[in-house]
């Protein structure tokens, strides 16, 4: 794979300016025409969900049969990053994370409508009957479950492999890596962080406008706070400025203790409502939808109403509408999920962002949808059915009507939306930060402002000028064109997964005879060399006097057979000896020097905290390849040992080009 990369810098123009600029037009458009707007664009998705809509349901099938394998494959021991790297984040913030960006903010909108919706108006059946509300619950798991995961999945997977194990930017355009190689760095990997971040800022700004309705209808539940324009802009300048502080503060500061907070209040309400309702026939529905939903995912994820033509507008106002949704929405989501993702395998990505989420969103759907459709109808709440039918932004407030403590539920519903606006928001900005600077992590404030600050200016002027259908359609349709990217992207990554086992393989190969016997040393020298624990002084004049001139001794053998090496000595901590071989992947051979804390043994008399010092670390000089960390130490070895095993990872390396050829 190419070492080609481009340098990230505080902006990248093309995409910076011409992303700016298109966004304009588009909502200026919105914003001057939006009868016209609506009616082109509401007519574009039309053709593609009824032309096309064969392949949304063949191409997300692919990606979940693609994302299940790779979990469970020998490709899953595989890093998303060098493999002696190690999770910047613990289980419950990247939890946490997944959950707020992924669709926390569509639980609270649909939980309730959309069950309510499915029993009141089936694709197929009787309504209001209990086979009617047995198919709203499989329904409601078949729209939130595996398959909307496995595409935020599987754009995370590409994203994060392509940057994190082999140096790419942290960007869309990465993930055409396979397909066009370093032309990704041209106009066409221009193209594609553009079409990422017009998806993104219009697809947070229409979410973001629609949304504020229901915090609007959930304050007027509550304190009475009238329902009117002048309240839903100032509820989106108050969004956005909490998502600016947010995203200004970083990842590690506000967006994940935003997170955090909201996965908290989500775990509270949902128990609140298991307990204040009927417990028992929640945990029963939940093992029966469970079990329905999985017996049945086969047959309605290839099911198009082909033989039933009336349903089959169903199909586009409901299936196909997320699914077209869960893919425009992918390249923002998948790029965050990427970027809290790195140093977890392949089969632990998998796990946490597909079955885990799926787990705890079908957990939801079963409290609040069956709670709802139980008080439909055995509890004559009619007044439910009813707003469900009007305004889906009531329907969880008046649904939480009928329980106890009604009042303190709403406000942590009311909570919980607004923390999820500013957590989309705020990772909404910071993506578009990171494709707008060419994937860079540290960019200026002002920049990061600018991102938050125009998805809310979007929201506010489309809001006002009835703009937010016309582009929240064109959101959706982009999902054509992006699937077909998608699907091409995850044949790349299979070819690539596939070059990254053959050589790891390839490492294990049987060569020449171990490198004690090439240099036999005493088995008392030995001895004293592994309990050696020496200072960063003695391994890094190690590292100059025995580890530098066996590399040069090496170079200078490859110069007299006409191939060109480096040595690169410029980091203090490490010496690096690239061999270059044309278009072949250049060998790499690098030895840091790594601090370690003694084993406690050695170490007795000091307390937990001194060992922790400079003064009683051990230090070692540990061999890295270009796949990573390989755990193991040349602290003691002579030059002709070193030598020998620079020669022995080099023949693994043209061994394993061999093998790929």
């Amino acid at each position: 794979m190419s070492q080609n990369k481009a340098k990230p810098s505080h902006i990248n123009p093309p995409v910076f300016y011409i992303s700016a600029a298109l966004i304009f037009c588009l909502v200026t458009f919105s914003v001057v025409f939006p009868d016209v707007a609506n009616q082109q664009f509401k007519a574009l998705q039309q053709q593609i969900f009824t032309n096309a809509s064969w392949f949304y349901i063949l191409a997300v099938a692919l990606i979940l049969l693609s994302v299940t394998f790779l979990g469970l494959s020998r490709y899953g021991s595989i890093k998303l990053g060098p493999d002696h790297a190690q999770p910047d984040f613990s289980y419950h913030s990247w939890f946490a994370m997944l959950f707020s960006a992924g669709m926390g903010i569509g639980l609270m909108f649909f939980g309730v409508a959309e069950p309510v919706m499915h029993y009141l108006s089936p694709p197929v059946g009787t309504p209001e009957t209990v086979q009617a509300a047995k198919e709203a619950m499989r329904l409601t798991f078949f729209h939130w479950g595996l398959h909307a995961w496995a595409i935020y999945a599987i754009v995370a997977l590409i994203l994060a492999y392509f940057s994190y194990r082999h140096g790419l930017p942290l960007t869309l355009r990465s993930a055409l890596f396979p397909i066009i190689g370093d032309r990704i760095y041209g106009p066409l990997g221009h193209a594609v962080d553009i079409f990422a971040v017009i998806g993104t800022v219009l697809g947070v700004a229409t979410s973001l406008g629609y949304g504020v309705l229901q915090v609007n209808a959930g304050l007027n539940h509550l304190f009475g706070l009238p329902i009117n324009e002048t309240v839903q802009v100032i509820l989106i300048i108050a969004i956005t400025a909490l998502a600016t502080i947010s995203v200004v503060s970083g990842l590690n500061k506000g967006i994940r203790i935003l997170s955090e907070l909201n996965l908290g209040l989500a775990v509270l309400l949902l128990v609140l409502v298991a307990i204040l309702g009927p417990t028992v026939l929640l945990l029963k529905s939940f093992v029966e939808n469970t079990g329905g939903y999985l017996s049945e995912i086969v047959s309605k994820t290839f099911n198009l109403y082909a033989y039933e033509p009336k349903s089959s507008n169903w199909l586009g106002g409901w299936t196909l509408l997320y699914w077209g949704w869960w893919l425009s929405w992918s390249p923002f989501v998948g790029m965050f999920i990427a970027r809290v993702s790195r140093g977890r395998t392949i089969r632990e990505f998998v796990t946490g962002v597909l079955f885990v989420p799926t787990g705890f969103t079908l957990i939801w759907m079963t409290v609040f949808g069956n709670s709802a459709i139980n008080m439909i109808m055995y509890q004559n709440a009619n007044d439910l059915a009813a707003i469900v039918q009007q305004d889906t932004a009531l329907a969880l407030f008046n649904f939480l009507e009928h329980f106890p403590l009604s009042t303190i539920l709403s406000f942590i519903a009311i909570v919980m939306v607004v923390v999820f606006f500013v957590t989309s928001a705020d990772s909404g900005a910071m993506v578009v930060d990171i494709l707008a600077s060419g994937s860079s992590d540290k960019t200026p404030v002002w920049q990061r402002i600018f991102w938050a600050g125009l998805m809310g200016v979007v929201a506010i002027t489309l809001l006002l000028a009835g703009g937010l259908s016309a582009l929240q359609t064109v959101t959706i349709a982009s999902a054509f064109p992006f699937s077909i990217i998608l699907l091409i992207s995850i044949y790349g990554l299979l070819k690539a997964l596939r070059v990254d086992i053959t050589k790891r393989d390839s490492q294990t190969m049987a060569t020449i005879a171990p490198t004690a016997a090439r240099n036999p040393i005493s088995w008392q020298r030995r001895l004293r060399n592994i309990a050696y624990h020496p200072k960063r002084s003695q391994v890094k004049r190690f590292i100059d006097e025995v580890v530098q001139p066996s590399m040069a001794l090496v170079e200078t053998e490859l110069v007299k057979q006409n191939t060109r090496s480096v040595i690169d000595m410029t980091k203090d901590d490490r010496i690096s000896f690239e061999v270059d071989l044309g278009n072949e992947l250049n060998f790499i051979y690098e030895v840091r020097l790594r601090g370690y804390n003694p084993p406690t043994f050695a170490m007795s008399g000091l307390e937990n905290d001194e060992l922790q010092t400079e003064q009683h670390r051990y230090f070692r000089a540990d061999v890295y390849l270009k796949e990573g960390g390989q755990d193991y130490d040349l602290m003691g070895w002579n030059q002709e040992q070193i030598i020998h095993d620079i020669l022995d990872q080099y023949e693994k390396h043209l061994h394993f080009l061999h093998l790929v050829r």
